[in-house]
Order: C-alpha cells, then sequence, then structure tokens
C-alpha cells in the first residue's frame, strides 16, 4: 500500500475481490453521479458538474425547505392554506388541487411527492413564504449554504426558465439533505399512488417495484431537459442516492439509475479504517508541558472502499495545524484523507486525545536556549 503520511498511522484495510466488470464501469447517461448517503463520499462521476436543466428534480430543493419548516415549528402537518388562482392555473403534473379551497400541508407534501404537482409547489411556496418568487430566493440561499455551486434555480417547480439549473453533484447534495435529516420524505416517495379530489394518480418512479430497496425519489422531464432520474434504494444497511439527468428516454433513464445501483452495491463495502479513540499518530505541541500530544478520531472511520484497489490507496494527513498551549483535549488539529487515484475519497478530522498545558517560563526558556545552541552547532 503507498503512503503519504507526515504522522504515524496506524490502518488496517479489510478488502474482498471485486468483479472485473466493475473495473471498466461507465453510465450510460451522459450525466450521471452517485452518492453513499451516510458519509456524503461520491462513488461515481460523470460530467457532474456541467449545469443542466433539471426539469422536477427541482423539487427536492422545494421539499427540503418544507421539511426544515416543518422542523422549526414554522408550519405543522395540519395546517391549511388556501389555493390561490396562480397555485390553480399552473401548468404540468398537478393534484388537481381546486381554487379557493382549503389543503393541509401533509396533502401538499404528498402530492408533490408522490406525483410531482407543480399546482402543490405552488401553493407550498405561498403559504412559507407569501410568494414563489419570494420562495426561490430562499430555494437560492439554500443551495448555496449546501456548497451547490452549479444550481440556479428561477422556480419551485422546474418548469423551463433561462437560467434554471443543477448538476448531477448539486442534486446528490440536496438529495442526501433531504434523506439523512428527514429520513420521513421516504414514506411518502415510496407510495405508489396518491388520491386527492377524487383523482387516483400513480408515481412516476420507475425504480419502484423493480429495484430491490428502492423507496425514492424523484423523477424529471420537460422538452427542454429530456428524462432524468434521481434514485435511492437501500440494501444491507447501505444507502445510495443515483442521479441521472437528460437521458433520451424513460426506459433510458431506468436503465441507467439500475446500472448505477448496481454498481454501488456491488462493488463498494464499508471498511473500518480506524476506531474512535485509537491513537493515530502525534503532532507538536509549542510551549506545551509536554511537546506532542496523540492524534485520534472522534467516530469510527468507515469509508466506502473498492474492494479490489487495496494497493492503490494512499493515506494522507493533511490541514495540519499549528498548536500552541494550553490546549483542551478534542482540539482539531489535522485532517485524516483516504485517497484514491489522486481524488479524496473520505476524509475524518482529526482531534488531541488529552489537555496539554503550559510549560512554565523556565522550561520554555531551556527549551529556546537548547535549540539556539543546536542551531549554532548545525550552522543555521
Amino acid at each position: 500500500m503507498k503512503k503519504s503520511l507526515s504522522l504515524f498511522l496506524v490502518v488496517l484495510f479489510l478488502l474482498l475481490p471485486l468483479p472485473a466488470a466493475a473495473q471498466n464501469f461507465e453510465s450510460s447517461a451522459e450525466v450521471a453521479a452517485l452518492m453513499e448517503v451516510s458519509t456524503g463520499q461520491f462513488l461515481y462521476l460523470k460530467n457532474a458538474d456541467e449545469p443542466r436543466p433539471p426539469a422536477s428534480t427541482t423539487k427536492i430543493m422545494t421539499l427540503l425547505l418544507a421539511f426544515e419548516a416543518l422542523e422549526r415549528g414554522e408550519i405543522n402537518w395540519d395546517d391549511t392554506t388556501i389555493v390561490s388562482e396562480r397555485a390553480w392555473q399552473k401548468e404540468g403534473s398537478s393534484m388537481f388541487l381546486e381554487i379557493n379551497t382549503e389543503v393541509t400541508v401533509e396533502e401538499l407534501i404528498s402530492g408533490i411527492s408522490i406525483v410531482s404537482a407543480n399546482d402543490g409547489c405552488i401553493a407550498l411556496a405561498e403559504l412559507l413564504t407569501g410568494s414563489e418568487e419570494a420562495f426561490v430566493q430562499l430555494m437560492n440561499k439554500r443551495a448555496q449554504e449546501l456548497g451547490m455551486t452549479n444550481t440556479m434555480f428561477q422556480n419551485a417547480t422546474g418548469l423551463p426558465a433561462a437560467n434554471h439549473y443543477m448538476s448531477a453533484r448539486d442534486t446528490a447534495i440536496v438529495a442526501r439533505e433531504l434523506i439523512l435529516n428527514h429520513p420521513k420524505i421516504l414514506e411518502f416517495e415510496s407510495q405508489r399512488e396518491y388520491t386527492y379530489n377524487n383523482i387516483t394518480q400513480y408515481n412516476r418512479n420507475p425504480l419502484l417495484g423493480r429495484f430491490p430497496g428502492a423507496d425514492g425519489l424523484k423523477t424529471g422531464w420537460t422538452p427542454e431537459s429530456g428524462f432524468s432520474l434521481t434514485g435511492t434504494a437501500e440494501q444491507n444497511g447501505m444507502r445510495l442516492i443515483s442521479v441521472v439527468l437528460n437521458t433520451e428516454s424513460d426506459q433510458a433513464r431506468l436503465v441507467a439509475s439500475q446500472e448505477l445501483l448496481n454498481y454501488g452495491f456491488r462493488n463498494f463495502k464499508f471498511h473500518t479504517v480506524a476506531k474512535a479513540g485509537e491513537v493515530l499518530g502525534e503532532i507538536p505541541v509549542k510551549d506545551g508541558k509536554q511537546q506532542t500530544v496523540n492524534l485520534t478520531i472522534k467516530k469510527d472511520f468507515q469509508p466506502l472502499i473498492p474492494q479490489n484497489r487495496a494497493d492503490d490507496l494512499v493515506l494522507e494527513v493533511a490541514e495540519q495545524k499549528e498548536l500552541t498551549a494550553p490546549v483542551e483535549k478534542g482540539t482539531a488539529a489535522a485532517t485524516l484523507l483516504v485517497k484514491l487515484d489522486g481524488e479524496t475519497l473520505a476524509e475524518q478530522e482529526l482531534v488531541t486525545t488529552e489537555d496539554v498545558n503550559r510549560a512554565n517560563i523556565f522550561v520554555r526558556l531551556f527549551r529556546s536556549l537548547i535549540a539556539f545552541i543546536r542551531g549554532l552547532i548545525s550552522g543555521d
């Protein structure tokens, strides 16, 4: 195993054989991304930072803002709003809201999640912020907070609009935020049909009932965007998010999504790189009573590792800080990286294992004197 370490590390990898076909995996989609949810680790990227028209995958952000408002107590599931003329008139996929009728937050979230209701998006946006325009400002602000650098929203629905775009990477980022922090969304997204106003419609997600463990998340289509799908599935304790954008047909997006998810589930496994509390190295402490302090991690480090790339893995300690006493236990001191082919697979913060008090003045003076003498001897 290659090592590039400035600190001493003890790391044990458990690796299993990888099917040969996975070594040359290439998504059939022009734009694709695959992410593991618990770590946020990307397992595959293809043109993933190119801004593309997202169609209804836009609604992942709309739903995230709704769930965050629910969490903050700004709205409740049984709160109601009156359907405006603007919501009622909204074109495209619909839950068939009727003008001037009451609809609950839960019904709106159901309609948006299951049947991609554009009218529901407008009604929800107006409830939360007063207008769709104000809601879009909130969408873009939240995208910036999440580090979505190739995203710009112009509406809450994903209907075609100039300068309205998302990248595959950004789509996975917002989908992870929604699933990880608001898992109740999957109770809605996994429903196969929805009836509102005595009209029954069916969930358009082609993964449901076809791919093992699939329970979400969002389809998208417009003539401009083509067929897109942000899918998610869980198998053996691992949850993945697949994103394919702008495919040529609903069958193509299904095939590409299945390929991505199969690639992830078949070829990556969690591996315990280090245990919480395990001593992984040491770092100098200026003016410390003790001159070094041990480093560890706060929680078990279990990145996803390709099953046959042990000899190609590189471990690095990056972003080492200059510590000066006094130093408290648990102080962030460096970052442990696991890298493959020059790309960082995963990283975790290294922290100090104990307090380090400041040395007294006499010890500090003595150390300075010794350093001075050594400098003279070495000719520095």
